[in-house]
């Protein structure tokens, strides 16, 4: 250590301080590498021949026209690419019966959705290639495509319906269940509602989940390489380690022999989290043409033919006590996988499944999902993925229950949340919450909202019959996250594990290489790992570098998703940090001439107890470089590598209250205030969890208020542009007030919990709630999503103000059967 290095001192600690981002710099000028940016000589562009239909035949595929185009290489049918194309895979078979149809990366025989690539043209520059694309002749046999997720559900060989792969008989792919009597977590949901039925109060609402798309800001690309020892492949990926193990294993190519690489990556959301027909076929182009290729998708592929997310039909049945305690909740589902089981997609709604209970004690609990296969964009992961759906329906049904019973909707989540003295508590979905403190989250929350003020002037709106009402909503939810463990995955079948990787190099001149197996597309980890590691090891923040990304530097690793790279990779770090510590103590002591025993380590430096004496970790690192002065049998190296595999998921929670204003002669609507209080544990960088935040509580409002995928009647995405597809600016947003409470996790070192969906989970409900609190004198008790003025205005005038039609008829279906029937409804109000 020189004279002139500093390093936090006792009490300046790195964690919790608001850095800023190390990436920044390179990132908002533009000085970095998207997949996208990366030219190799001799590499061609490729571009991808899309149907135009949701269902057909394919009779011939004509490409003469398009190999005479300027400057075009190539031209390359499914049957072309047969032998050498590989197969996408599900990593998610969720019950052993699945019908998982297969999914090739050019289709050959047959498309089930519009967007699926049927040939490739592969030419000099992008846009050559593009306008050859145009000459492609595609003869087609329209077939009828199965696009209603309810009369898909409904659909078989024998009853007749469209199928969107007729060689399976049936549209349903699979029929999980959990239930708590059977499971041993609790007890019998029929029961509960029998009794309820009888002598308390029975809710059964419907709800619609619709289609969204990621929509990430820079559009997926990869760039392959065959021509070196290594087969490279430069990907805009969320999961490269994961992509190689899936490349591997479907082409052919050895692992070894594939080196996957995710440069700087522009988002994901989820929409990431794929392992994608256009990678599959840039990678069997390069290989049959021994040339570097390039594909980058458009905005409008992107927006067609990337995963999309959610697109649920929720049917809940909810039983309590007259005074509003829950005893029961019954879940059934229809998930529309679209046309392929992707990656993980039939697991999405599964992960709901544990949270459809939230932070509530229920005592008796049955969920039901069954997915369904349409002639739709294939879904999967969007951020969240199953926790914003099952947060969604039950903080809905929450505010139900609690106009029900006629009480404040927070005082009804009072009654019936988990108590902060009854953690660690094991939920009826047999999850364990190691912590949390429901009610000082809420307490913060409503103080800052100003809650007792708002009602106020919502009471003096509502009497003096002012056109335009106010809404308060509530959403108090929590999540699990940090996707792992490892065993709890497998008892799920899912294909891969939950543990994480990192590594902690010691350079000669002190400085700190750190490689961790999660990879950033955002999220500050270059920031974050190194304040963990400066608080841990006592060197400077500057002068720890982290590597991620590159399979040839992280060799191991499961990836970023699922707000796990904190929680699982950065426990990973830490065990490595001591593991370096522990392997410079003997040597310290052999240097010191001093006994292990006696020293202590702080702020970087080995101290010998009492004594003046001491040694940096940089003059440790330097001397084992040189390994002039050893002890006996020590060898000459203090990097260290450590996996973490947690125990048990991670648990945040928090508070979201929202106030919306609407003119009921118009049906406009104005977010007025939006505050939340979150519960993450301990935090790393505060700035960074804002931003997190911020980002996250927008995308959640975007579902609310804007965003929807649309289909015609035949198929077409008719929302395939920004034009149509309602993305939010900070225009249409207003400042959130964000705040948190601290209770550390229980589960890693750090105390850490996940927030990268934190915001997007919770919000969503809290904007619903909102618009249908200033509705409900109207009898209005649902407004389907997005709430669309012209939605609230319909469900205005199709109400039947301050009246209510308890007992009136429902519309339900069953998730195993997908037929429609009717149930009594203990409340009653016009969904619209």
């Amino acid at each position: 250590m020189t004279a002139t290095e500093t390093r936090p001192e006792q009490g300046e600690r790195e964690i919790g301080r608001e850095r800023r981002r190390k990436e920044d710099q390179r990132l908002i000028t533009g000085r970095t590498r998207w997949t996208d940016n990366i030219v190799l000589p001799g590499m061609l562009h490729l571009a991808m021949v899309r149907s135009p239909f949701a269902h057909a035949r394919i009779l011939s595929v004509d490409t003469e026209a398009a190999r005479g185009a300027t400057n075009v290489v190539d031209v390359l049918s499914g049957a072309d690419l047969a032998d050498t194309q590989g197969v996408l895979i599900n990593a998610w078979p969720i019950t052993p019966d699945q019908k998982t149809p297969t999914h090739l990366p050019v289709a050959i025989d047959r498309v089930a959705f519009a967007g699926e690539i049927v040939a490739v043209v592969v030419a000099r520059t992008a846009a050559e290639a593009r306008d050859a694309a145009e000459l492609v002749d595609v003869e087609y046999d329209v077939l009828p495509p199965a696009l209603d997720l309810k009369e898909a559900a409904a659909a078989d060989a024998d009853n007749g319906g469209p199928l969107a792969h007729p060689d399976l008989g049936t549209n349903k792919s699979a029929h999980w269940v959990f239930d708590s009597a059977e499971a041993g977590t609790g007890g019998d949901v029929e029961e509960a509602i029998r009794q309820a039925r009888t002598d308390g109060i029975v809710l059964e609402r419907e709800y619609r989940q619709q289609r969204l798309i990621p929509a990430f800001m820079e559009p997926r690309s990869t760039v392959v390489d065959p021509t070196g020892e290594q087969l490279t492949v430069w990907s805009a990926t969320q999961i490269p380690h994961i992509l190689r193990f899936a490349l591997a294993a479907t082409t052919g190519i050895p692992e070894s022999k594939l080196r996957v690489i995710a440069p700087d990556v522009g988002g994901g959301f989820g929409g990431k989290l794929q392992t994608t027909p256009e990678e599959w076929i840039t990678v069997a182009v390069a290989r049959r043409l021994s040339r570097p290729v390039k594909y980058t998708e458009t905005r409008s592929e992107s927006l067609m033919a990337g995963h999309h997310g959610r697109d649920q039909w929720q049917k809940l049945t909810l039983a309590a006590t007259k005074d509003g305690t829950v005893t029961g909740l019954k879940v059934e589902l229809l998930a529309d996988l679209g046309a392929y089981v992707s990656l993980v997609g039939g697991g999405v709604p599964v992960l709901g499944a544990f949270m459809f209970n939230a932070i509530y004690k229920f005592p008796a609990y049955h969920f039901g999902v069954q997915t369904v296969l349409t002639n739709k964009t294939w879904t999967d992961a969007y951020r969240g993925a199953g926790r914003p759906e099952a947060t969604f329906a039950i903080e809905r049904l929450m505010d139900e229950l609690a106009a029900e019973v006629g009480v404040d909707p927070l005082a009804i989540r009072e009654q019936n949340w988990i108590k902060h003295e009854e953690f660690p508590f094991t939920t009826v979905a047999g999850l364990e919450y190691d912590s949390g403190n429901y009610e000082a989250a809420t307490a913060r929350a409503k103080e800052l909202f100003g809650y007792d003020e708002l009602r106020a002037e919502q009471q003096r709106r509502r009497d003096s019959g002012d056109p335009v009402q106010l809404g308060i909503g509530v959403s108090t939810f929590t999540e699990m996250c940090g996707l792992a463990p490892s065993r709890v995955l497998g008892s799920l079948d899912y294909g891969a594990g939950g543990w994480e990787h990192a590594s902690v190099r010691m350079l000669a001149t002190g400085k700190v290489e750190v490689v961790t197996g999660a990879s950033a597309h955002g999220q500050g980890h270059e920031t974050a790992f190194s304040q963990i590691v400066a608080d841990r090891l006592g060197v400077p923040f500057e002068d720890v570098e982290v590597l991620h990304g590159d399979t040839a530097i992280s060799h191991k690793g499961l990836d970023t998703y699922g707000s796990r790279s904190l929680v699982v990779g950065g426990e990973a770090l830490v065990k490595a940090v001591d593991k370096v510590i522990d392997k410079a103590r003997p040597i310290a002591a052999h240097l010191l001439e001093a006994s292990a025993d006696d020293l202590e380590y702080r702020g970087g430096r080995f101290a010998v107890r009492g004594t003046d004496q001491g040694m940096g970790i940089a003059e440790i690192a330097s001397a084992v470089f040189a390994a002039h002065n050893l002890p006996d049998g020590v060898e000459a190296s203090l990097d260290s590598d450590a996996t973490f595999d947690p125990v048990n998921f991670n648990y945040p929670h928090g508070t979201h209250l929202c106030a919306m204003e609407i003119d009921t002669e118009t049906g406009a609507l104005h977010m007025r205030k939006y505050v939340c209080v979150d519960d993450i544990g301990n935090v790393i960088n505060p700035l960074i969890v804002a931003g997190q935040v911020h980002g996250g509580l927008v995308q959640g409002i975007a579902q609310a208020l804007w965003e929807e995928a649309v289909y015609d009647d035949s198929g077409t995405l008719v929302s395939g542009s920004f034009v149509d597809y309602l993305l939010p600016t900070a225009a249409d947003t207003i400042s959130f007030e964000v705040d948190h409470t601290t209770t550390p996790a229980l589960t890693n070192t750090l105390g850490t919990k996940g927030v990268g969906e934190a915001g997007t989970i919770a919000s969503t409900p809290a904007v619903v709630n909102a618009v249908v609190d200033a509705l409900r004198p109207w009898g209005v008790h649902d407004v389907a999503m997005p709430c669309t003025p012209e939605r609230v205005w319909r469900a205005i005038q199709g109400a039947d103000k301050g009246g209510s039609t308890t007992g009136a008829a429902a519309p339900h279906f069953d998730a195993a059967t997908g037929m429609e029937g009717t149930v009594d409804r203990t409340t009653g109000g016009t969904d619209a």
